[in-house]
């Protein structure tokens, strides 16, 4: 039997403390399925203001950090809490960097390449400070970036680091830092090499994601496609020499779906709960959403969802051109995001002019978007990249049948719909256009007329299993790796 293993995961959020996308429901999901495995789990983020304004029932430890940087001591503190997963999350304070945070814009602050640097630092020291003793260190998306690089250069010759593996998941790779990698000057791009100099203009051109590539022992990001794809030059983001650099040590785990929080069979949040077996249920969320926000109400009309942020890498560029057509047949489009100014002026004068087709909802509110996905017969995403994709599966359990691109995470988990042989689970289309995202709707709305197979597909898409189960244990399995790894290396 093999050994249990203590494993350290870093991450700048987690939910449901502090969340601004799916990396918070990551970094909660994944450790609680480690710990159902019978490994010991726990989480060390940064402890933000708005977590101190929610009153949750912290413990504050005694022991303090001190940590230097650029001649100047940082003292944080540290508190705990035991989460209802059972695991313990380690909250590093600083006021200075983290008390004024807000929950809406986590990182949108001029200092956030010193919060993250001094965020990693203070990580290392807490591990050591409370004797954690990991077999292995798992750091999340660029803000961790930085981790592998000092354990590598500036805590080499600490003996309680020596064998201790780090794995650096690439969660999204157009972030790298805390400079858009595009916006950065030549003359200033980021090598990679050493220990970052301590200087608090220079910090702000580090590229993280590419030091967390040369300096960790696996790197990993979360699906097979996408781990292909960040090798070439239209998907690496400039760091395509890096990775194919590490290509041997570059792996892909899809990510899961927490199926305790997205299942419409208990879901608080939407207006009746509803299973496979209980259509006519789902039917009726959608008749409750088209009354309450004043849309036609008619079931037999399609309604096609979408609840993602208002970006361009979600596809939003192909929806604007086609949404007038779209709204002059006989559909309804319900959308719910935040963020991207340009898309809300869009959505906003089309739902003036198109009311009883057109929802749009802006900011994004979870429990309204949860109502999306249950009262939608068809659900949108087509990203024009997509390193994994959550909103597509948890469509699926909620019956709603997604339209994708062909790309990354999305090529992994769905299939393309064939009507003759019954065989599929969405709708997928290859080339990233207007034109082919308004055929690929128009064979999903003509299926959606055949109410008996529209039945039959609704009922496979919701009894397939994206679980943390199967992506935990090839976690583990990738762990057990970068440990062997590192004990061969010596």
């Amino acid at each position: 039997m093999e050994k249990k293993l203590n494993i350290i995961h870093l991450s700048s959020e987690i939910s449901p403390y502090s969340k601004t996308g799916g990396l918070a429901d990551v970094t909660r999901s994944l450790p609680r399925s480690l710990k159902r495995l019978g490994h010991n789990v726990a989480v060390i983020t940064p402890y933000y203001g708005f977590i101190r304004r929610k009153k949750w029932k912290v413990i504050n430890l005694e022991q303090k950090i001190s940590v230097s940087f650029a001649g100047i001591i940082y003292k944080f503190g540290i508190k705990k809490i035991i989460c209802p997963d059972k695991y313990p999350v380690f909250f590093i304070c600083q006021n200075k960097l983290f008390e004024s945070v807000g929950s809406r814009n986590v990182y949108n602050y001029s200092d956030k390449a010193l919060k993250y640097l001094l965020f990693s630092l203070a990580s290392i020291e807490l591990i050591k400070v409370l004797k954690l003793n990991p077999n292995i260190i798992h750091c999340h998306d660029w803000h961790t970036g930085l981790v592998p690089n000092y354990l590598k250069l500036k805590y080499n010759k600490d003996l309680l680091f020596k064998n201790i593996p780090v794995i650096f998941t690439i969660h999204n790779l157009l972030y790298q830092g805390p400079e858009d990698w595009w916006n950065t000057p030549l003359n200033k791009l980021d090598n990679g090499q050493g220990i970052p100099a301590e200087d608090e203009e220079e910090i702000k051109h580090l590229n993280f994601v590419k030091r967390g590539v040369i300096y960790s022992d696996i790197i990993n990001t979360v699906s097979m496609r996408y781990a292909k794809e960040i090798l070439t030059p239209e998907f690496g983001c400039k760091l395509e020499k890096d990775l194919q650099a590490r290509e041997k040590d570059l792996y892909g785990i899809i990510n899961g779906v927490d199926y305790n929080i997205f299942n419409p069979k208990f879901d608080k949040n939407i207006y009746v709960n509803y299973g496979a077996n209980s259509l006519q249920n789902k039917t009726s969320n959608k008749l409750y959403l088209q009354k309450k926000y004043k849309l036609k109400v008619d079931p037999s009309i399609p309604l096609i969802g979408m609840a993602n942020r208002l970006t361009e890498q979600k596809g939003f560029r192909l929806i604007v051109k086609i949404l007038d057509y779209l709204l002059k047949s006989d559909i309804q489009v319900a959308i719910i995001g935040s963020g991207g100014s340009r898309y809300k002026g869009i959505f906003k004068k089309q739902a003036a002019k198109y009311p009883k087709k057109l929802l749009f909802i802006t900011p994004f509110k979870e429990d309204v978007g949860r109502k999306v996905y249950a009262a939608s017969d068809i659900y949108l995403m087509p990203s024009r990249f997509e390193p994994c994709g959550i909103s597509q599966l948890i469509s699926l359990r909620y019956g709603s049948i997604p339209i994708v691109h062909e790309v990354g995470g999305l090529m992994d988990t769905i299939v393309d719909y064939n009507p003759e042989t019954g065989k599929g689970n969405g709708f997928v289309f290859n080339s990233y256009t207007s034109r082919d995202l308004l055929f690929a709707i128009a064979r999903a709305v003509e299926n959606y007329k055949h109410k008996k197979e529209w039945k039959k597909l609704v009922r496979v898409a919701m009894k397939e299993s994206y679980s943390w189960k199967i992506p935990a244990q090839k976690y583990i399995g990738l762990y057990r790796r970068a440990i062997k790894q590192r004990h061969e290396l010596g």
